[in-house]
């Protein structure tokens, strides 16, 4: 698939196959899914506080130098971005930042990762209901930088650095990983590394999330490849993400979700 016609023909496929949480046969299913559609009409006065802070960003002239470690944005790629673009295009909605809150609050949440912090707005919703502590990467200096604007969340730890050398070392002395959001590469190669790497440190209630699975044919390529992977029994395909369950106990399942 290249150029427009992937993302056109992906978002398709996903439109006509999706379902709805009344299609679930599975009690495990239904209950998560219908959690998640209760937990979106519910959790907007939760994070009122973020979204000030994403609308501080949207009003920002100020620019930043960006130095892309991965593929890098599609909409907003030249080297010198508004932070104002930057929120606009390159951060997650209200929608799934609360999507990626809700599933990150059904595991322990006692060591969280995220992979690409960008301007530190889904870092902050995981901070909500982080129990424990969050590690978030970022390899742009500046973005980084910004992401650390007050409010600032005190249980998480800001790093500066590309993910494949900081993210071993951040790994080498946690017990577990109880849940990932995987959203800062966006290649094949530095996907499914990141992935590996944090599976290791997985147990069964662990949740993992990938970003923009269908944003290109190498996260197609990454996505059905976490899809394969022989410790994986459950997915779920929001469209703009992808959530990976370790512990389900019907046959291995591949669903495709709306909401």
């Amino acid at each position: 698939m290249n150029g427009k016609l992937g993302p056109a023909l992906s978002f398709f496929i996903h439109w006509l196959h999706k379902e709805d949480h009344y299609s679930q046969q599975s009690p495990f299913v239904f209950s998560i899914y219908s959690g998640l559609i209760d937990y979106l009409k519910s959790a907007s006065l939760l994070n009122s506080d973020i979204e000030k802070f994403r609308e501080l960003l949207l009003s920002s002239t100020e620019s930043v130098y960006v130095t892309d470690l991965g593929a890098g944005s599609k909409k907003v790629n030249q080297h010198k971005r508004e932070i104002r673009k930057v929120t606009k295009y390159s951060t997650s909605t209200p929608k799934f930042c609360t999507l990626y809150q809700y599933f990150c609050q059904l595991t322990p949440a006692a060591h969280v990762i995220e992979l690409g912090t960008c301007l530190g707005i889904s870092t902050r919703y995981l901070s909500k209901v982080t129990k424990g502590n969050l590690w978030t990467i970022e390899g742009a200096e500046e973005l980084w930088r910004v992401s650390q604007q007050d409010p600032k969340p005190t249980n998480t730890e800001f790093v500066l650095g590309d993910i494949s050398q900081v993210l071993p070392k951040i790994l080498e002395d946690l017990p577990k990983v109880d849940f990932a959001l995987i959203d800062g590469n966006h290649t094949l190669n530095g996907t499914l590394d990141s992935f590996e790497l944090l599976l290791s440190k997985c147990h069964l209630k662990s949740i993992l999330v990938i970003g923009d699975i269908h944003w290109s044919n190498e996260m197609e390529q990454a996505w059905q490849t976490i899809k394969n992977h022989p410790k994986i029994l459950l997915t779920m395909d929001f469209y703009e993400c992808g959530i990976v369950f370790l512990d389900y106990s019907g046959e291995k399942k591949h669903l495709i979700l709306d909401i």
